[in-house]
């Protein structure tokens, strides 16, 4: 390989040597009259939600005197910005000038390497880059340690080559990625609508209908009933026992214990006193996240805060599964946000008063049953499809990886004329 290369003229390089490194810096954050100017000011963040290749701006801009009080540099349009931290290695490129904090460094091309190819060939480095990350509060790419870091460099005609075909096979590469995203989207958005027709207008599709009288429902089975959910549940008010862990419904409708899952996904109560006992089987309502759908039928044993509304059924043929859905179906429609005012959305709390005297659609139990059924075949033939996609997806991203360090590496030879 070295060889070859050699042969090639393919050169030997380090990052000092093609490119001048530039560091950014930040201005006092108190003081008004240094932001919200017209100057760029970029972060590794502002990297991170690119679509694009090019930079032109961050999510924030420096005044002059912002810019001149903190000695970062304005660099030109074509500059490679690189975040250095939180995290390493996002890359684009300056689509015009501008300049950037402390989280980012600046790549000045210099002669040897042409613009275009100097694009990938930092995003090839990626992973090298990554590894090179120091210290304990958070993990740095200094500028010691990114000057020597070295690559082959192609001569400029196969600098020229190399980034034209990666521009083309990697526009290719995202354009598939992104028609996958799309289809991933409409997925959910079918089984949300799946999910909505079944709990409101039944798995017969020629069943005579009626009006519900219920705003956000319309029209039901004409057999179905409606009655309050104060004749359908009662509120549960078990005491904790020893050993109880502590019991989260996730706004993915799942509820169970905290220590199944990540820490994540869910509002922290503000009560953290006064715990009440939770049993696998109840209905159970997020009292602060139920507008965004936490609410769910408890699949463990333990506990929870005051914040949560616990309910069992009254009686028998109600499907605890089956409400739980329909409450889903309220709550992500908005009408819990309507049935519970509050100055501010995070503020919003559902009660058991605010339920009880509000109207449910009342299939008959086996009907009951036999959309829960379904609603369960299709959420995972739905989750099966999407997973399927995600596959696609990360093999695609590991190809398009694997493609770029190739032809940066000329493991694969790109010339102009096998373009």
């Amino acid at each position: 390989m070295t060889r070859q290369m050699a042969e090639d003229s393919w050169t030997k390089q380090k990052i000092w040597t093609c490119f001048d490194i530039v560091n950014g810096a930040t201005p006092a954050s108190g003081i008004a009259h240094f932001w919200d100017g017209d100057v760029s000011w970029v972060g590794p963040a502002d990297l991170g939600r690119l679509s694009s290749r090019e930079i032109h701006r961050g999510a924030r801009n420096l005044t002059r005197s912002g810019y001149e009080s903190c000695g970062t540099t304005l660099v030109p349009k074509g500059t490679i910005i690189l975040s250095a931290r939180a995290p390493i290695g996002h890359v684009a490129v300056a689509g015009k000038g501008l300049c950037f904090n402390q989280g980012c460094k600046g790549l000045r091309l210099k002669p040897a390497v042409k613009y275009g190819f100097a694009y990938w060939l930092i995003l090839s480095l990626k992973r090298r880059l990554e590894a090179l990350g120091e210290g304990t509060t958070f993990v740095e790419l200094s500028r010691s340690k990114l000057k020597d870091v070295d690559f082959l460099l192609p001569p400029p005609s196969e600098q020229h080559a190399i980034a034209a075909f990666l521009d083309d096979k990697c526009a290719k590469i995202d354009e598939a990625v992104r028609i996958k995203e799309e289809q991933i989207k409409l997925l959910r958005e079918r089984k949300q609508i799946l999910i909505q027709q079944a709990v409101t207008r039944g798995l017969n599709p020629d069943a005579p209908m009626k009006d519900s009288g219920i705003d956000w429902i319309g029209q039901v089975p004409a057999h179905w009933e409606v009655k309050r959910f104060k004749y359908l549940f009662e509120q549960s008010r078990l005491p904790t026992r020893l050993g109880d862990g502590i019991v989260t419904a996730f706004r993915d409708g799942q509820v169970t214990l905290r220590s199944n899952r990540r820490l994540d996904g869910y509002t922290e109560a503000i009560l953290e006193g006064g715990y009440q006992g939770v049993r696998s089987g109840q209905l159970v309502l997020n009292s602060m996240d139920a507008f965004e759908g936490a609410i769910g039928v408890s699949e463990s044993d333990g506990k929870c805060t005051p914040e949560y509304v616990i309910c069992n059924p009254i009686g028998s043929g109600l499907s605890q599964y089956y409400f739980a859905y329909l409450l889903r179906e309220m709550a992500l429609a908005r009408y819990i946000q309507v049935i519970c005012n509050a100055v501010r959305q995070r503020a919003i709390r559902i009660r058991y008063n605010n339920l009880a005297h509000r109207f449910m659609v009342v299939p008959p139990h086996a009907e009951q049953l036999e959309i829960v059924e379904f609603i369960e075949n299709t959420k995972t033939k739905i989750r099966d499809a999407t997973s399927i996609k995600r596959d696609q997806i990360n093999a695609l991203t590991e190809y398009k990886t694997t493609l770029i360090n190739a032809a940066v590496t000329g493991k694969i030879r790109i010339t102009e004329d096998r373009l």
